[in-house]
């Protein structure tokens, strides 16, 4: 805890605290103390609105800084797995296809190019249609 920190004895009504134990994790406070003190910055600072102009970027940061933090770790979850799930994929397919090295690098240049072109908008479909020689999928 910080060197300023106090303890102080706050008494509310049931239904408040009942609030604050249902929000503070929504709002990603890892403590009802954090979340309880957040609310008392946010609504002085509404208050103070002759300084709002200080206030509010703070706020609004922090309030980014937890969403986009969690979508974050989320998304970093989730291509974990997708890592995952598409080295395995890789491994099935070489231990049963005969394929060389040389084929093997020029195939990787032209999905590098093709994934840059389309941004990454080749499906399966595009991928059958090329190894079969077809010129145009129309899947």
């Amino acid at each position: 805890m910080g060197e300023n920190r106090h303890r102080h004895t706050v008494w509310m009504d049931d239904a408040v605290w009942d609030q604050v134990e249902s929000h503070y994790q929504k709002d990603n406070c890892s403590t009802k103390n954090e979340y309880i003190e957040k609310a008392i910055q946010f609504y002085s600072g509404y208050l103070d609105a002759e300084r709002a102009d200080e206030y509010l970027p703070r706020v609004l940061s922090d309030i980014l800084d937890g969403k986009l933090g969690a979508l974050g770790k989320r998304m970093g979850h989730l291509l974990f797995k997708l890592a995952v799930e598409e080295n395995l994929m890789g491994n099935l397919v070489a231990a049963g296809m005969e394929v060389d090295l040389d084929t093997l690098r020029k195939t990787r240049v032209r999905c590098v190019k093709e994934v840059r072109e389309t941004n990454g908008e080749i499906d399966m479909d595009d991928a059958l249609a090329y190894q079969k020689g077809v010129e145009e999928w129309r899947g």
